[in-house]
Parts: C-alpha cells; structure tokens; sequence
C-alpha cells in the first residue's frame, strides 16, 4: 500500500452536512450542465425497462481508454458539473457519464419500490453490466477504467471485485466499505435539512422526480438493517490497479473507509486530501486531478 498526504497542514473545512450539500448544489448549478449531449438508453432492469440518461465525453478519440463516472448517492450527471470534462482532457482519454435509475433523468424510483440492503450490490452486478452491453462497450476488449465518488465508489470496488478481468484499473474517491457513526449521523442531518431548508428546492434541479431519488437513499442508509452493511470481505478479489482518495474533514466516513481497502488489496495507493470535506472533485477539483493523473500515467 502506498499512501499519500496531500497538503497536510490545511486547517478543516468545518461545514455541516447541510451546508455542504447546499453548497454542492449550488455550485452545480452555477457551473450549469456540460456541453455534451444528453442521450438515453433503454435498459431491462427489476422486470421493467428503464431509460438511462448518460453522456458521452471526447468520443471521436476511439483509441484513448474509456473512464466511467459513477456518481454519488444523491448525485447525477449534471451534479458532476464540468468534472469529468476536466478529468477526460487531462488523462487525454474518453468518458462516460451516467445517472443511475432513480437519479437524474432516468427512470425514477417507482414510488412502491424500495432500495434493498444490496442495493449498490445490484448495481455493480447488474445494471453496470446491462449499461455497457446496451452501449457496445466490450469490457473484455476495451477494458475500461471506473471512477466512483460515495456510493459509486462503492459500487466500482464491486464491480472491480466481481468482474476481475474486465477493468483497466479503478479509482474511488470518499468510498464506503462499512458503515460508520459518523455515517449515519450525518445521513440524519442530511434528512432534517431535506425536510426544513431550500435542499429539496436545489436537488431538484437536477433529479426528474427529487423525492424519489432523495427517500431512496436516505431511507436505506438510515434503515436499522443498513448498519451491518459492509463490504471489505469482497475485495481481496480485485487485481486491477486501484486509487484510492478521500477528504480528511470526509462528513460521510473516517479514513478507515480508504485504508480498509488497502488492507484486503495491497496494490492499493491511497491518498489523503487535507482541507478537503466528502466531495473532492468539488472542494480540491485541482489537487484531486493531479493525484489522479500521476496515477493513470503510471498505469
């Protein structure tokens, strides 16, 4: 395991989970959707079909590798703002950028249908899967690299554990492998906003049914069941190269959420972002580029 500090002197960002959400929101919404144009794709998905809302970056470069964005739990494609433009044109590679069912555009959550404790599980096993079939990416010809932020983290060492053979390499930022206090603290304060502040009004600028996609995260990760959850048992299986990152003031998790990875796949590199809360690709955009690009070059 390789580990790295990144500014370890900077003072704590000190917001509160509502705070931090609005403000995610907010600048989401400054920096508007990117350029690139939205398509959709029907996939077959829980005995239903769904529609998928999902982007294409620097498509026309068919010989550069492919990085697949897998957002956070309340996230979507234009929650990422102009990240994964900025990540594509610095790694010089293609991207792909989607919104799980329930998120963004696609297909809400139906409102009888509840997330199950598997519920990253069947994520990783079987909509990822669907979504590269649908899309004619040939994961065991064109391997391609997986970049998760929260739960889509979560969601890539997953798939990186189940399907070995199929990926480039992973990276993670602010990942869960367990659930923690700090978790669940937070998640309940996220609810409380949700329910008191403008939050509802902001995430609904970029989800097509907001209440579907904030209940179907908020209720599992609060559900009494969900503190059992946990997923480093999985991970010895991964062989791909693996990066993971993770704010140090993290609202969501402590660092054991990285480390713990690392521990069951050595050939993990972590990196720490001080000054940096649970959204790097927002609060360190810069410092997070340059981490993940002295990687991907050495891979």
């Amino acid at each position: 395991m390789n580990t790295a500090v990144v500014n370890p002197h900077a003072a704590s960002t000190g917001r509160s989970l509502g705070a931090a959400i609005a403000a995610d929101t907010a600048a989401a919404a400054r920096g508007g959707a990117n350029a690139n144009a939205t398509e959709w794709v029907e996939l077959d998905w829980a005995g239903r079909s769904v529609r998928i809302e999902h982007q294409w970056l620097r498509r026309e470069d068919t010989a550069a590798p492919l990085l697949v964005f897998l957002h956070e739990g309340l996230g979507s494609v234009s929650m990422w703002r102009d990240f994964p433009q900025a990540l594509c044109e610095a790694l010089q590679c293609r991207g792909l950028v989607y919104s799980r069912p329930g998120y963004g555009q696609s297909t809400p959550r139906a409102a009888d249908e509840a997330w199950g404790t598997d519920f990253m599980h069947r994520q990783a096993f079987e909509v990822l899967p669907a979504l590269f079939k649908a899309l004619g990416v040939d994961t065991n010809q064109d391997k391609p690299w997986l970049f998760g932020h929260s739960d889509g983290g979560s969601i890539a060492l997953l798939f990186a554990a189940r399907f070995p053979d199929q990926l480039a390499g992973a990276i993670v930022v602010a990942p869960h492998i367990l659930v923690e206090e700090v978790s669940v603290t937070s998640i309940d304060q996220t609810r409380t906003a949700y329910l008191q502040t403008d939050l509802r009004q902001r995430l609904a600028r970029h989800h097509a049914d907001v209440d579907s996609a904030f209940w179907g995260w908020n209720d599992i990760w609060l559900l009494p069941a969900f503190r059992h959850w946990r997923i480093d048992g999985e991970l010895a299986s991964i062989t791909c190269p693996l990066l993971a990152l993770q704010g140090v003031n993290d609202e969501y998790g402590t660092l054991e959420q990285v480390h713990g990875i690392a521990r069951v796949a050595p050939q993990c590199t972590v990196v720490e972002l001080a000054d940096c809360g649970h959204s790097p690709h927002r609060d360190r955009q810069d410092r997070l580029i340059e981490a993940v690009n002295d990687f991907f070059q050495q891979h």
